[in-house]
């Protein structure tokens, strides 16, 4: 690396470190949270727009080419980048290595779809695949010869620039999908959307970060990354099994057409827990990995960030299993109706990841990834034993039933192990989910009543039972903090703190 670029980046790092971990965390935590709220808007406008313009079929098309992407990507994965930000030391010795590595494996992969894609098209029963898998695998060329040093952003909690890098490649997305959704009709607006925003993240990581990598691979190096990223392979296989074996399972027994509801099912339940997770998982590895010696620090924080987790989480979860039908109706259309029984079902799982999607970050920091892939290990023997035969009587929802089941073993696997490495007791588990325990309570029944009550059409019932729901809930927050003093306010204090 040149001085000059190295100099930019020591520079930074030093300012960035004499904040305090507690501001630097709550500060990197609104910027990922307003990452976050940013990217889903646009991408829930997305979703609304495609899923009205589109049929489940195209929807199908594309997750078929996905599976597929997704299965060479996780039988490949190296782990380095979750290695590089574990690392405590100096890193900028390892990128050029860490880049090589990634440039190679996406070239062989590309290589690899681009030949195998009439195999799969075949495995699903439809030719219309091929093409789609062909070209959409450009993508995994791009996110391999990627600048390795946005890395940066998450080691060093620069979510300004993550903030930068990730809405650029969202608007992107947007903008080409839904204009070619209206020329085009079919799921080649699905592709050439997600083909823009790919090459518009190759770019922009190149934009925003001074380091550039060169072809050096250097084995001592090589073998230190991989001493850590080997248990992340173990895990990121498992993984892909668990959150696309669902979809190769739908595709294969029911058709392309049910992927498609499925898929969207899945995305909407599973909207808030996936972002809660991303953002979890961004602020907090890189903090523990700071206070990795202080136990009691590393308890506090974890607490902290399961609480906020469920008391973001609980809510939506409880409005999409209540208000499925109005939901999918006045959002997506009567064409989707099919998906609402699904969509109930998979918004249980959804709070339980928003739980677990706490407690990973936890295993990585303290060196015990290997924790990791045992807990997907349950989850995989879980989906195997009931996945087929509960899609075979039950369809979809059957499916989703498999889904709730592998996130509860999951749950209470990875809830046990955080237990016993920071100490962690029942009684200051319980303080913890207490606040959004009383407030989904009161929540679910007064939606309940409002659904059961009130004659309104389903657009007016759906802003009412939303409007009045929240005061709800955050009634019952409040009123929980004053009787118990679960630590909420304190927060809150720091949000705003930081905000202002």
């Amino acid at each position: 690396m040149p001085s000059s670029e190295l100099q930019v980046v020591e520079e930074d790092i030093d300012q960035r470190v004499s904040e305090p971990l507690s501001k630097r965390v709550v500060k990197g935590g609104l910027w990922i949270f307003a990452l976050r709220a940013l990217n889903r808007g646009f991408g829930f406008l997305r979703t609304i727009v495609l899923a009205r313009l589109l049929a489940p079929q195209d929807f199908g098309l594309l997750g078929v080419a996905i599976v597929a992407i997704g299965a060479l990507e996780v039988f490949s994965q190296t782990g380095f980048y979750a290695a590089l930000i574990q690392k405590k030391d100096n890193i900028e010795g390892y990128l050029d290595t860490a880049w090589t590595v990634s440039a190679i494996r996406g070239l062989l992969m590309f290589l690899v779809l681009f030949a195998s894609a009439p195999l799969i098209a075949r495995f699903f029963d439809s030719e219309q695949v091929i093409l789609v898998i062909r070209v959409f695998s450009i993508s995994i060329l791009l996110a391999g010869f990627s600048n390795i040093g946005i890395v940066f952003f998450q080691k060093d909690m620069e979510f300004d620039k993550q903030f930068i890098y990730e809405t650029s490649v969202t608007l992107v997305d947007v903008i080409v999908a839904i204009s070619l959704a209206f020329m085009l009709q079919n799921v080649w607006a699905l592709v050439w959307g997600g083909l823009a925003a790919n090459f518009v993240r190759f770019v922009v990581s190149y934009l925003l970060h001074p380091y550039r990598p060169r072809f050096s691979l250097e084995k001592e190096k090589f073998q230190e990354l991989f001493s850590f990223g080997k248990w992340l392979l173990g895990s990121s296989v498992l993984i892909y099994l668990i959150t696309q074996g669902d979809n190769i399972v739908v595709g294969k027994l029911l058709g392309v057409t049910y992927l498609g509801l499925y898929g969207i099912a899945y995305r909407v339940a599973n909207m808030p827990a996936t972002e809660i997770a991303k953002t979890i998982s961004q602020v907090t590895f890189p903090a523990y990995v700071e206070i990795q010696d202080d136990k009691v620090q590393m308890t506090k924080g974890f607490l902290r960030a399961l609480q906020s987790t469920l008391i973001i989480g609980v809510p939506f979860a409880i409005i999409v299993f209540v208000l499925a039908e109005p939901l999918t109706i006045v959002v997506l259309g009567d064409k989707w109706r099919p998906i609402i029984p699904a969509l109930k079902v998979l918004s249980i799982a959804g709070v339980m990841r928003c739980a677990t999607s706490t407690m990973g970050p936890v295993f990585l920091a303290v060196g015990k990834p290997y924790l990791t892939t045992v807990g997907q290990v349950i989850r995989f023997v879980m989906l195997a034993v009931s996945i087929f035969p509960f899609t075979i009587h039950w369809g979809i929802v059957g499916t989703s039933l498999s889904v709730v089941l592998c996130a509860l073993a999951s749950l209470l696997f990875f809830g046990r192990m955080v237990g016993r490495i920071l100490n962690v007791t029942i009684s200051a588990y319980t303080k913890a989910i207490l606040p959004s325990l009383a407030g989904g309570i009161a929540l679910m029944l007064l939606l309940i009543y409002l659904q059961t009550h009130l004659g309104f059409a389903q657009a007016v019932l759906l802003i009412l039972s939303v409007s009045l729901g929240s005061v709800a809930y955050l009634g019952a927050i409040a009123l929980c903090e004053i009787a118990w003093n679960c630590g909420c306010l304190e927060t809150v204090r720091n949000v705003i703190s930081v905000w202002r």
